[in-house]
């Protein structure tokens, strides 16, 4: 399978890719280098921005702009022609729920176009189980945290007929991947089970996406693979990427069957920090933008 690396990309931590179907182009960020990219798919021409603060995740909003969840909330971007993201705060948790040192994480719309993102305290050597779950509604309203006393929120995705949500938590004590179900009215998971256990098992589940036959796609952090994973939690496919420390998959392209997969780089150069493109031979689901199910 050819694996295609971007060229003149390299990302500290590179998190959050999207396909935006009206542009026909590809975001992702950039974490620590407060950066957010695009890339025209056909093409190929790159552009990047500059926001205020740290940019964890990014989702294609109905009005033209990106939702993000940042270090002090969810936020408006607007990317302008001067190479700086505007940046309107939308919302925060409450009280001491985001506090020093923490941020938002992973997040994307579920299939109704709300935006879910979760809670970290970056430093996780100090393995601080004060993360959660948010919901931001287009009606301007911040619910949550929905799941609560997570170390590394990630893996958020949902099946197809949006009916069951995913989420794991990435952190080297955790390892593990849940599922929910779903009430696509009211936008609540429930009925929470370990969908993967992944403890001793090669790489920790990053971030995640999910294919038209409904399977878990996830990133193996720190063993240089993306897992696709069958409905019912069975490995059925490992592809082996150039990166030790793949961070998030999206599908997308015209067909939806390309996988643009994000990755870190921890101080060690080569193709740590890279973003590959891949086709699978399996098609994706589109994304809904933030306020369109509204």
């Amino acid at each position: 399978m050819e694996i295609i690396r971007l060229e003149g990309v390299h990302c500290a931590t590179g998190e959050s890719p999207t396909w935006n179907a009206l542009e026909g182009a590809w975001y992702w960020v950039d974490i620590p280098a407060r950066r957010v990219w695009r890339m025209e798919h056909a093409g190929g021409a790159l552009r990047h921005w500059e926001a205020p603060e740290m940019v964890a995740c990014v989702a294609a909003a109905s009005d033209g702009s990106l939702v993000a969840g940042m270090e002090t909330g969810i936020f408006r971007l607007q990317l302008g022609g001067d190479g700086k993201a505007e940046a309107t705060r939308l919302a925060a948790p409450s009280g001491d729920a985001l506090g020093q040192g923490m941020r938002f994480n992973d997040g994307r719309c579920d299939r109704q176009g709300r935006f879910w993102s979760g809670t970290m305290f970056m430093d996780m050597g100090a393995a601080r189980a004060v993360g959660g779950l948010y919901r931001y509604s287009a009606d301007g309203e911040l619910h949550g945290p929905v799941v609560s006393n997570m170390l590394t929120q990630n893996g958020l995705a949902w099946s197809p007929d949006g009916r069951t949500m995913y989420l794991s938590d990435s952190h080297p004590q955790c390892r593990t991947v849940w599922a929910f179900d779903y009430d696509i009215e009211q936008g609540i998971p429930h009925n929470k089970r370990v969908f993967l256990d992944l403890t001793g098992q090669k790489g920790r589940p990053d971030g995640a996406a999910v294919d038209a036959d409904g399977c878990y796609w996830t990133c193996a952090n720190d063993a240089g693979l993306v897992q696709r994973f069958t409905p019912d939690g069975k490995l059925d496919r490992e592809i082996a990427l150039p990166m030790a420390k793949p961070s998030m998959c999206a599908f997308g392209g015209p067909a939806l069957d390309t996988l643009l997969v994000t990755s870190i780089d921890p101080g060690i150069g080569g193709d740590a920090g890279s973003v590959v493109m891949l086709r699978p031979g399996v098609q994706g689901v589109a994304e809904t933008p933030f306020g369109a199910g509204r």
